[in-house]
């Protein structure tokens, strides 16, 4: 069966068999929400979807990510950290009998810290629903969707269906910082004619996304006793004097990016956020050093290494107007993600699909989303040729405070992805 062939009694039976695990797809939720998989922390979480997927019969490939094999392919940002422990996990189903189109399914399992825990209304790692809303770290920013299509493929099962192609469910990490969980999975030679990974865009496609660049201001300035201060260089103020000449090129860039055909709608597209500073070493001593991490968005199309250049150039230009840093020039390292803007082409028949689910599930059009964020679709559809949809629930205050995803929007994520499943790989009685 496929999406021209799919009945409405299968259908049906689909969503009735995602409604009758609805409530143990919340607890399952719950339990991975609660882990506390922040960047160098993500074992417990791939342990726990390896689990997930053995106990389900799939093949599970587990292994450790090498850099060295990433580190000359597109897209592959710097690691700064810890990275000894860092594993991809993808549990395969394979048909008995091929008729159908093959699928990647993905979700990250790596999560942004959660700040000062007093600034919480409940523990960020103690999952709590609420008045229809899950809150929790990660419950939105991606675990309720990863979950929601581990389910998907459980209600087929549920519904006495089997999927007619090949699907590879992956569970990455990095994903908040470099993507190269993502990218080991190409590097691994991953590929299926479609990906849909279930970020959460509230029922949205997402047509295009920007990309980003993470960098590091590295200022050095000249120490002395705050009394005779005129004699030292202020760290700190002079890197506030680079960051106001960085806001310039910000503007800069998003008055470029009003002629892009999907950002053109969207107010100030292209955003600066210092989002690290560390600096001095005592109080009443002028501050010798100042370091200021840095992220910078690029639109689809956009040339990374001409950007850099850019930002390089920027810097250079504001140090040279300093009085202090024109003889003492800062350093701008690469600390993260560089990687281009995605925009979604090549997927009519995903598309299509996908259209076609959203008229049963949403009672409507699909409709679309230029996204300031960026996901791992851009590896898939990048460096893979493969036709890559990013489509989930609603959530909010993701990397904030009293993140919450909300139930019900899960709720018709999974439907959703039961019958984008059903309609592109085709099914039959199991």
């Amino acid at each position: 069966m496929d999406a021209k062939t799919t009945s409405n009694e299968v259908q049906r039976r689909i969503l009735d068999a995602v409604d009758e695990a609805f409530d143990r797809q919340i607890e399952t939720t719950k339990q991975f929400s609660a882990i506390p998989s922040t960047r160098g922390a993500e074992g417990p979480c791939q342990d726990m979807m390896h689990d997930l997927l053995r106990a389900r019969g799939y093949e599970v490939d587990d292994w450790r990510i090498n850099v060295d094999d990433l580190k000359d392919l597109r897209g592959f940002g710097p690691i700064e950290h810890d990275f000894s422990r860092a594993r991809s996990v993808v549990g395969t189903y394979r048909p008995a009998r091929e008729a159908g189109r093959s699928l990647i399914l993905q979700g990250h399992c790596d999560v942004v810290p959660a700040g000062p825990l007093d600034m919480w209304d409940t523990p960020p790692f103690s999952p709590t629903v609420r008045d229809g809303w899950l809150y929790g770290r990660g419950a939105g920013d991606m675990k309720s969707g990863t979950i929601a299509a581990l389910y998907a493929l459980d209600a087929l099962r549920a519904a006495g269906l089997k999927p007619t192609a090949r699907i590879h469910f992956q569970s990455v990490i990095e994903e908040e910082s470099t993507g190269v969980g993502a990218l080991s999975t190409v590097q691994r030679g991953y590929r299926a004619d479609c990906c849909f990974i279930p970020e959460p865009t509230d029922g949205r496609l997402v047509r295009s996304q920007v990309g980003v660049i993470w960098f590091r201001l590295k200022v050095r300035g000249k120490p002395a006793h705050v009394y005779e201060a005129g004699i030292g260089a202020n760290a700190i103020k002079a890197a506030y004097h680079l960051l106001q000449a960085l806001e310039a090129l910000e503007e800069d860039w998003n008055r470029r990016a009003a002629s892009d055909r999907h950002f053109k709608v969207v107010k100030h597209p292209i955003t600066l956020n210092p989002g690290i500073i560390k600096g001095g070493d005592w109080a009443s001593s002028v501050p010798a050093w100042c370091d200021v991490d840095c992220r910078i968005a690029v639109l689809p199309g956009w040339s990374i290494a001409d950007h850099q250049a850019e930002i390089v150039a920027c810097v250079e230009a504001a140090a040279s107007r300093h009085p202090f840093l024109a003889k003492n020039p800062p350093v701008v390292e690469w600390s993260g993600f560089l990687s281009e803007g995605y925009e979604l082409t090549g997927a009519d028949e995903p598309e299509a699909v996908l259209r076609s689910v959203c008229e049963t599930v949403y009672g409507g059009p699909m409709k679309d989303l230029a996204f300031t964020a960026l996901t791992d679709t851009r590896f898939y559809g990048l460096n893979a040729g493969i036709p890559s949809l990013c489509f989930g629930a609603n959530a909010e205050a993701m990397h904030g405070f009293n993140e919450r995803v909300e139930i019900e929007s899960v709720r018709k994520t999974t439907r959703a992805i039961a019958l984008f499943v059903a309609g592109w790989c085709g099914v039959e009685a199991a």
